[in-house]
């Protein structure tokens, strides 16, 4: 590997140690600061779409209006990746339609759907489990070990579901079926991610991470407007105005945008760091989820929200 394919943290000038404090190293400021706007930019996703139901929308027109204006972006993302680079094998466009289908199509798909049901608060704090399933993931199809440490983390963030999801049982007298639902379809789009998370590390490898995240993004995007069309008339793409802006707002603001933070990020802090910073989202939801969307605000969705970024912050330590 050249030096200027290299993360900007390991390179150094010569006979500088490269034992050298991560905080101190170049490009690290800047990288915390990414990942941690991307972590927020990501939480408004939520919102946006809540706000967009209320103009009596459903999530299959939502979702194909936010991957239409963000076709061309990650279009234009899969271009610049590729620049330079060997042209695609069978294999590997049959691994990007795999992980398009599952890491961003029904990924996506299971979350809007699971909006429906459930407050923007607790649909974060159920993606958030993210990184327990993808180690349970490791576990049981890979054989990779589980530490103890580990299982309590697992464990302390479950707990902090089960608080939250006691506030949406009694959030505005909800329907408990309907929450039933609504979490179960959340956990399954977390669940969808996580396998594209597993799956995609050879392929990153062989098709490089800005390449492989513009082509799967375009797949499902390509994917959720045909879905639109297949199951939707043509007059259902007339929808009043605000859902447009909305639209292209969750596609620039809360797709693409923080999609590229977070990989720039990653190039300078590394996944820990990057992992940590962004325990800030569920905050960030809960915040504009008070303020935009008027969900209440209690002991419940407070401690369950802390209890859930304490078993992540143990799973990313013990990690």
């Amino acid at each position: 590997m050249s030096a200027r394919d290299q993360p900007p943290f390991t390179r150094f000038p010569r006979g500088r140690s490269l034992n050298v404090p991560l905080s101190a190293r170049p490009g690290f400021g800047v990288g915390l600061a990414l990942a941690t706007f991307g972590a927020i930019a990501f939480s408004g996703k939520a919102i946006i779409v809540k706000l967009a139901y209320r103009h009596g929308v459903d999530a299959v027109t939502v979702l194909m209006y936010r991957m239409l204006f963000a076709l061309p972006l990650f279009a234009l993302l899969a271009w610049w990746g590729g620049r330079g680079r060997s042209a695609l094998k069978r294999s590997d466009w049959l691994a990007v339609l795999g992980l398009g289908f599952c890491g961003y199509y029904l990924a996506s798909y299971l979350d809007f759907v699971g909006l429906q049901y459930v407050s923007a608060s607790l649909e974060r704090l159920v993606l958030y489990l993210n990184p327990t399933l993808v180690l349970l993931l490791g576990w049981a199809l890979f054989g990779r070990t589980v530490r103890p440490r580990q299982l309590l983390a697992m464990a302390v963030s479950y707990a902090g579901i089960a608080l939250a999801f006691g506030h949406e049982l009694r959030f505005d007298g909800a329907d408990v079926g309907a929450s039933l639902k609504g979490a179960a379809l959340v956990f399954a789009s977390a669940l969808s991610y996580a396998v594209y998370l597993v799956a995609s590390g050879q392929v990153v490898s062989r098709i490089g991470s800005l390449r492989l995240t513009g082509l799967a993004t375009s797949v499902a995007c390509v994917l959720c407007i045909g879905q639109f069309a297949l199951l939707k008339p043509l007059e259902a793409a007339v929808v009043p105005e605000p859902v447009i802006w909305l639209s292209v707002l969750n596609a620039v603001a809360c797709t693409f945008v923080p999609v590229l933070a977070v990989m720039l990020a990653l190039e300078r802090v590394g996944a820990a760091v990057a992992a940590q910073a962004g325990m800030v989202g569920p905050l960030a939801t809960v915040a504009l989820g008070v303020t935009l969307l008027g969900e209440p605000l209690n002991g419940w969705i407070i401690a369950g929200t802390a209890v859930v970024l304490a078993g992540v912050w143990l799973l990313a330590r013990s990690r």
